[in-house]
């Protein structure tokens, strides 16, 4: 027969309880960096991540502009663009991982919450509204060009201070995603007729 657990012997609930009432402690404060041994020299490292989370708040304000146009998308083209910025939405989360993921490789801290992106971005908000059709493409490709800038412009610096990984994530990931990208909006704003009137 087995015997009854003593009281005084009886496992405690204590260790299953979560303790979620903690005391909140930032643990590295934004804007300082965490040394790494990276073979990369701390000014180099500083300039990049300053110049990542640049890039980072306005890559993820084009990727909720891309989603704010998928649902808001209207007119004879709507299947084919509901589609296309939905794809294009999700290359551009694909960006926003690997932007922050170095940033933190390269010991710094990445923007992360919606009310810094707002207050970082370089990139005009658009309305809360509904806009026709050319408003959200030319908004989608004004936004693309001032990352694109800015990744020619951080590539260089990173080229420049010996930061290989983020030239190449810039150039390989940030243009090379971008360009493309551009290229499949701007096609729709060509004043072509699918059928020739003199025909």
């Amino acid at each position: 027969m087995a015997k009854k657990p003593d009281k005084q012997t009886a496992p405690s609930t204590d260790e299953a309880q979560p303790r979620y009432a903690v005391e909140y402690r930032e643990i590295q404060p934004y804007g300082t960096l965490k040394n790494l041994p990276i073979a990369l020299e701390d000014n180099a490292r500083a300039q990049s991540v300053e110049i990542l989370n640049q890039v980072l708040v306005d890559t993820m304000t084009l990727r909720d502009m891309y989603k704010k146009h998928h649902w808001q998308m209207s007119g004879a083209t709507f299947y084919q663009l509901h589609l296309l910025l939905d794809k294009h939405f999700e290359e551009q989360s694909a960006l926003v991982d690997m932007i922050a993921e170095r940033i933190m490789a390269l010991g710094g801290i990445s923007i992360a919450m919606a009310p810094d992106v707002a207050e970082m971005t370089r990139i005009p908000r658009p309305p809360r509204g509904r806009e026709d059709v050319p408003s959200q493409l030319a908004r989608l490709l004004e936004a693309h060009e001032i990352i694109l800038r800015q990744a020619h412009e951080g590539a260089e610096a990173a080229d420049e201070s010996g930061d290989d990984g983020t030239n190449d994530l810039l150039v390989s990931n940030i243009i090379r995603t971008g360009e493309p990208q551009v290229w499949f909006l701007a096609e729709h704003l060509a004043a072509t007729e699918l059928v020739r009137p003199d025909a």
